[in-house]
């Protein structure tokens, strides 16, 4: 289960913010965004920021903008 930070970051991940953009939009280091990144792909089973996407739009924690 993902945390509500989680979720946040991963939402910010989908809206194609940098880890910089998003430390800087949470006032936190990159390294704590790379943290996190890292946690979810592991949480997920996700490989790369692709697969990230696709489990957010599949469990529907984002919408998809076609």
């Amino acid at each position: 289960e993902l945390t509500k930070r989680e979720i946040e970051i991963l939402r910010l991940i989908c809206s194609e913010k940098t880890n910089q953009e998003i430390a800087d939009s949470l006032f936190v280091s990159v390294r704590t965004i790379e943290g996190h990144r890292n946690n979810l792909l592991l949480k997920t089973g996700c490989k790369n920021t692709a697969g990230l996407v696709m489990f957010a739009v599949r469990h529907q924690l984002v919408l998809p903008s076609f």
